[in-house]
């Protein structure tokens, strides 16, 4: 049986690594490699890397913290990709096929594609025929508004005519890959998973779904491996403040009979 992963993602603002809560408010965490290093160490399955930049400005103002200052995100990933050996999906202002393949030279092994399919459906299918389904991730952002599952482009700024499970279904048949599922009302919230939409989602559609937004403790990656058919789950502020937080949180898994790998360090 295919294993479950567990994906830490980290949130690049501007040349910071930064937390985020609701799409709307940004804490500075530091250097856009350090993390990277200390994932990388405790044996995450894989990482998700996304550029949340509104504009095209990646100056961290200072160098001397061993990390020199960068001006591009294409550069910042070139560094990331040295300093890891996890398969790496990377996304974020991603606009055309040269953008899939310029990040893919550089180390990516996967790109996460959002405003730009929504604007552009034709893109996923380019996308996937050019790269192979295998590369394509599209992102999905959704919200409740009005008491309804709505999916948001622009960063969750923007509302689409799409709910979750009908534009899920659709980016399948255009040849995506996976899908990346996050509940904006859940983001930097620490209250658990959105299950009734993971359960949707996942339900709806072949491919792997990979769960995203709200986990606060080990029990909510639980949850949805349990009580929902995700392929993965992620998240990204809780692994910045638990030493050794990925092999912590996959020992919970695994002895919760979780069907994930055992890290290197555990007893298999």
């Amino acid at each position: 049986m295919k294993k479950k992963r567990l994906i830490p993602v980290l949130l690049l603002k501007n040349g910071w690594l930064v937390q985020s809560r609701e799409f709307k408010f940004y804490r500075n965490l530091g250097n856009p490699v350090d993390a990277v290093k200390r994932l990388n160490e405790w044996v995450s399955d894989e990482l998700i890397y996304l550029n949340i930049s509104k504009e095209e400005v990646y100056d961290i103002r200072r160098d001397d913290q061993n990390y020199p200052n960068r001006c591009s995100f294409e550069e910042i990933i070139a560094d990331v990709s040295k300093a890891t050996f996890m398969p790496m999906t990377v996304g974020g202002r991603i606009g055309n096929l040269n953008n899939i393949e310029k990040l893919l030279s550089l180390g990516a092994d996967k790109v996460s594609i959002n405003s730009k399919a929504l604007e552009d459906k034709k893109f996923i299918e380019q996308s996937a025929r050019e790269f192979g389904s295998q590369c394509v991730v599209v992102s999905i952002d959704a919200k409740i508004i009005n008491g309804k599952y709505i999916v948001m482009s622009q960063g969750g700024s923007k509302e689409t005519l799409y709910n979750p499970v009908e534009w899920a279904k659709t980016v399948e048949s255009l040849g995506a890959g996976e899908i990346l599922l996050n509940s904006i009302d859940r983001d930097g919230m620490k209250n658990g998973y959105d299950i009734d939409l993971l359960a949707a989602v996942s339900d709806a559609v072949k491919i792997p779904v990979i769960a995203c937004g709200g986990v606060g403790e080990w029990a909510h990656f639980a949850e949805a491996l349990q009580k929902t058919k995700v392929d993965a789950v992620a998240a990204a502020n809780i692994f910045h403040y638990i030493d050794q937080s990925v092999y912590l949180a996959k020992k919970y898994l695994y002895e919760e009979g979780c069907n994930v790998r055992p890290c290197d360090l555990m007893p298999a």
